[in-house]
């Protein structure tokens, strides 16, 4: 098969990217004759046999990622789809770009690191994060990239305009019966099965908040690239992220500046790729010295990382259903109480006063879940005000992208993930100076028309293609 999956969907969901986004080969139907049969040879070499018996030798053909977003039948992405436009190996390119041009056409190389990678990594290296983040800064540092930064920084946008964004719907609700319930936006693998599959139905439901990567994204080559006096064209930006599905995300064309002709996010590399670039320099992260931290865009306070709460995913959930509770209802909730349900991928809170509901929040990992969601939202019977929706089973912690387990279960690996992602400090992102200041001074306030640019985002029903492996859901 020319398609790797990564780890993380469901089986069902692998057989019909199997099925779906593998094009070998095009044929030219001429008009009036009948279509040509194709011979496939031992090694794989496709022939047209025409009517006369004449054998044409056939090109394969290229998938590139635009062919990802446009086709109906795969969920994640693949590793050998994307490897050519989104990999360690161009990030490389640049790198080796720099040592020999001229001062003036060099790029300003920036990488942002997420904190469930960098869990990834310090678990495989058996070192603490911070020890992770202050190591993989020297590494990336002496290869020739000039900052690295933490997406829990941008993550905080994202909370933030997700709060305000649930509060607005609620108080339309009434008025707008696709309003709610809200479903988070930050998981590429379940935007790309929306678009595909259910399209303009479920579409109005989802947040228009941009996920963490992108808000960064916006953030680099709009504000710090303008800080460093260069254009955002010439500056490269790269993403460390649990989640091949992230490089179809960076690659959607609403991230695409004209302007500038360049990406929000030039370049996804996943966890497991930065092991095989510590690899391939021959380097183990536990031996690398030690570099302080770009404190920039980052979320360190005293010589210890910040974290968000709420789980391994985001905490989305919990940061709205809190502020909603406050906002809405005068609620302080200290503590959020969840409820499994039939699996813990699946799971309820819920806040109620004097015995009626007021907010019933969920969240559905695993495309199991997803599609029981979405039968449920189709036939009007959802009960959600809000879900937070990830495509792998066990959330981001668990995504594709991430070291696979040697000489221990999978299952094992993803709980010392899990602990080592458990920030020691939480970090609040109304509370957070640096976004407040970058509001005022990049956004110009919270609701001003360059912040929902900046900052928001739009979703495109996708047309299915005829394919004889369509599967209605």
């Amino acid at each position: 098969w020319p398609c790797v999956l990564p780890s993380g969907a469901d089986t069902v969901f692998l057989l019909l990217f199997l099925f779906e986004c593998v094009k070998p080969i095009k044929v030219e139907k001429k008009p009036g004759k009948t279509a040509a049969k194709i011979r496939i040879e031992d090694d794989g070499t496709y022939f047209q046999i025409n009517q006369d018996g004449g054998a044409q030798k056939l090109e394969k053909a290229k998938i590139t990622l635009n062919d990802c977003l446009a086709c109906s039948g795969c969920i994640t992405s693949a590793e050998s789809v994307l490897i050519t436009q989104q990999s360690h190996e161009e990030l490389y390119k640049v790198l080796n770009f720099n040592k020999t041009a001229a001062l003036n056409q060099q790029k300003l190389v920036v990488v942002s690191v997420s904190p469930q990678s960098r869990a990834s990594l310090a678990a495989r290296f058996n070192i603490t994060p911070l020890e992770t983040a202050k190591k993989l800064t020297a590494f990336l540092k002496n290869l020739g990239v000039h900052y690295v930064f933490d997406t829990t920084f941008s993550r905080n946008f994202s909370l933030l305009e997700s709060q305000r964004e649930f509060v607005r719907r609620f108080q339309r609700k009434t008025e707008d019966k696709k309003a709610l319930p809200m479903l988070a936006s930050a998981c590429p693998g379940w935007i790309c099965y929306a678009e595909k599959t259910h399209g303009s139905f479920v579409i109005p439901y989802i947040s228009t908040t941009k996920s963490p990567q992108q808000v960064m994204g916006s953030l680099i080559k709009d504000h710090f690239a303008k800080q460093q006096n260069f254009s955002p064209d010439q500056t490269y930006h790269v993403t460390v992220m649990p989640c091949y599905d992230k490089k179809l995300e960076a690659s959607r064309p609403d991230f695409f500046s004209q302007e500038y002709q360049t990406r929000e996010v030039d370049c996804v590399i996943t966890t497991g790729e930065v092991l095989r670039l510590l690899e391939q320099e021959g380097v183990s992260l536990s031996d690398v010295d030690p570099a302080p931290l770009d404190t920039m865009f980052s979320s360190v306070s005293e010589e210890e990382l910040l974290g968000h709460s709420g789980g391994g995913s985001g905490g989305y959930l919990e940061h709205i259903y809190k502020n909603a509770a406050k906002e809405l209802f005068g609620i302080q909730v200290d503590e959020v109480q969840y409820k499994p349900l039939k699996n813990k991928d699946f799971q309820e809170v819920t806040l109620e006063k004097d015995g009626t509901i007021l907010l019933q929040f969920a969240l559905a990992y695993g495309f199991r879940n997803i599609q029981n969601l979405v039968q449920k939202l189709k036939r009007g019977k959802s009960p959600y005000h809000f879900v937070e929706v990830m495509a792998c089973p066990s959330g981001c912690l668990n995504g594709g992208g991430q070291i696979r387990a040697e000489g221990e279960s999978s299952k094992d690996l993803l709980q010392r993930v899990e602990k080592l992602y458990e920030p020691v400090k939480t970090e609040i992102p109304e509370r957070n100076l640096g976004v407040k200041e970058l509001y005022e001074h990049w956004l110009g306030g919270t609701d001003s028309e360059k912040a929902g640019k900046m900052l928001h985002t739009e979703y495109h029903a996708v047309e299915k293609m005829n394919s004889g492996f369509n599967i209605k859901w």
